[in-house]
């Protein structure tokens, strides 16, 4: 990924939701100490899902890059039974993303890294599914980052990979297990179908979006992506204590989640901070379902413009 790459998926993740978030930063704003920003999403979305919170940040006065993950955003490529929909094929056919690595996303996430170092180091966000991915990112180059942060998002260590930690009882919450279209192994790809029917679609706003209404909800589900690689799933972080543990890191909770429930939410909280009690989370919680870039762009646009 190139500085123009970088620059251009920044204008993407802030410029495409119309939201009424001025960005001209006050003089308050000016005199506090600016940040800069690498958001990585969670699964099946990309860049432009962040785009409240990047208008709310950058009016802050801080430095924001959005990126799309491989096969995510514009970097998605879609089975054909996906467009033509053909229900049946759907369900069996094999993603075009299948051989895609965690190591493959983590790359992205390290190359749009380095070209963010011309000042103090990023403070990287990573939300549900991308908590792998920083995960497996800060193990490859701790030295590019100068926090982690995770929204409701995954921090597999001691199980290694976020399949393991999906099947405990904790991650147990009653909702979008419907969701799930076709047998990941044979796929290449856990996959869902944004252009279900209303039926289909309610479950998902019900799932990952709870506190989002239809019309509202119906922008963000209708430039979701049916896969993610199954690599990001199932792939094993190997994060160490000397290099993923070394970097200062915040942990933002969704009280209201049902997709990542509040319960394994805190046990992986509870791991980590086991793992390196030396280095432990910052620890924030808001009252919202697995998507407050959507729900709450602002209260979490302050969390993030908090951190110490």
């Amino acid at each position: 990924m190139n500085r123009r790459d970088v620059m251009k998926t920044a204008v993407l993740g802030t410029g495409l939701l119309p939201t009424g978030v001025g960005l001209a930063a006050t003089p308050a704003n000016a005199a506090r100490k600016s940040r800069t920003f690498l958001l990585v999403h969670g699964a099946w979305h990309n860049a432009l899902h962040w785009t409240r919170v990047s208008e709310a940040l950058s009016a802050r006065g801080h430095q924001v890059v959005a990126i799309d993950l491989p096969g995510h955003g514009l970097n998605a490529r879609f089975p054909a039974s996906y467009l033509t929909g053909d229900a049946a094929r759907f369900a069996v056919e094999r993603s075009p993303h299948a051989e895609l690595t965690l190591d493959d996303c983590a790359s992205a996430v390290v190359a749009a890294l380095e070209k963010l170092q011309d000042g103090p180091k990023p403070v990287l966000v990573g939300h549900s599914a991308g908590g792998t991915v920083i995960t497996r990112a800060a193990e490859m180059a701790p030295h590019l980052m100068g926090r982690l942060v995770y929204l409701s998002a995954y921090v597999p260590l001691r199980l290694q990979s976020a399949s393991a930690y999906g099947a405990l009882p904790e991650a147990r919450t009653g909702h979008g297990e419907s969701l799930f279209i076709g047998d990941p192994a044979k796929l290449g790809a856990v996959r869902i179908n944004p252009r279900g029917d209303a039926a289909y679609r309610e479950a998902l706003r019900a799932g990952f979006y709870q506190d989002v209404d239809e019309a509202a909800f119906l922008p963000f589900a209708l430039t979701l992506t049916p896969d993610i690689p199954l690599s990001l799933w199932i792939g094993k972080v190997g994060a160490t204590k000397e290099r993923w543990g070394r970097v200062p890191r915040s942990y933002l909770r969704c009280s209201r989640d049902r997709a990542l429930a509040p319960a394994l939410q805190d046990l992986m909280i509870r791991e980590a901070d086991a793992f390196t009690p030396g280095n432990t989370f910052t620890v924030d919680t808001l009252e919202s379902s697995h998507s407050p870039f959507a729900s709450q762009p602002r209260r979490l646009a302050d969390l993030l413009d908090g951190l110490r």
